[in-house]
Parts: C-alpha cells; structure tokens; sequence
C-alpha cells in the first residue's frame, strides 16, 4: 500500500472563513483534513467523468458511421491476427 502523504495549506481571508464555515458545528464537515479528502475525491470524480466522456463521444461518433464504412471479419480471421506471447 502507498504511503500516505501529508499536505499543509495555508489558507487566509474569504477561504480561511469558507472552510471555518464548512467544519464548524453546523457545517457539513468535521475537520479541515476530511472537507480537503472530500474535495480531492471529488475532483478525482470530476476528472474520471470527464475521460469517460470523451471515450463515450469517440465510440458514439464510430458507431453513427454508416454500416458500409465497416469490415466483416470472422472469428478465424480474427484468432489468425491475434499476438500470442511468447
């Protein structure tokens, strides 16, 4: 397992109040480190989505192309292909 990395932010002014606000008894956090993993994760998802939609774009822009821009290949002709290891 990866070790985990320790990060010091130093935040000031309209940030500082906006995180006080986040972790504070009515906030939706109970501390600094937990609304930081939140955001990561969160960015993290942000940049998955945004990969798994342009593979989505690419394969629905294949699959309007018209039937006649395909090749049929056969299941022979496809193992005949195929790179076995070594």
């Amino acid at each position: 397992m990866n070790k985990p990395m320790n990060l010091n932010v130093r935040v000031g002014g309209a940030l500082k109040d906006h995180v006080v606000a986040r972790i504070s008894d009515t906030g939706d956090y109970d501390n600094a480190s937990e609304y930081v993993r939140d955001l990561i994760r969160r960015d993290k998802e942000r940049a998955d989505y945004t990969k798994f939609e342009a593979k989505h774009a690419a394969l629905q822009k294949t699959l309007e192309l018209p039937n006649s821009d395909y090749n049929q290949i056969t299941v022979a002709e496809i193992i005949g292909q195929a790179t076995l290891p070594k």
